[in-house]
């Protein structure tokens, strides 16, 4: 009884190891052509522009004892600001290099310490790093 439990599990895993040598692979696009059927059409697709990196980040003191996190990027035209208690930075674009960054009521003008920053319903004010 032993012997024809281990002979048949034997041919079976025998059988399955067989199995596993036959090729089931297919090729497509015979006699040169691609495979990929995107292949034309990836290869004439523009370059991917990368986001810009981070230029620096740094936390600014205002004249009104709030707090300010500004990070600038290295494009010069993106910048986040992170007002005191805020959970996510915004977001801000500058229309042009060297001039104010802007967005959703926050404004950020110059890129060295001292800055002035506007936030959403308040004036203007003067923060250094």
């Amino acid at each position: 009884m032993k012997n024809t439990l281990i002979v048949s599990f034997s041919l079976a895993a025998l059988a399955m190891l067989g199995a596993c040598s036959q090729s089931d692979n297919t090729v497509h696009g015979g006699n040169g052509a691609s495979a990929d059927p995107m292949a034309e059409e990836l290869a004439n697709a523009p370059v991917a522009a990368l986001p810009p990196s981070l230029k620096s980040s740094k936390t600014y003191r205002c004249k009104s004892s709030g707090l300010v996190k500004v990070e600038f990027f290295d494009d010069d035209l993106t910048a986040n600001v992170t007002p005191d208690g805020a959970k996510a930075p915004v977001h801000l674009t500058a229309a042009e290099k060297g001039k104010a960054y802007e967005g959703e009521g926050y404004k950020v003008e110059g890129t060295v310490s001292p800055i002035t920053v506007t936030l959403p319903g308040k004036s203007a004010e003067s923060c250094k790093a």
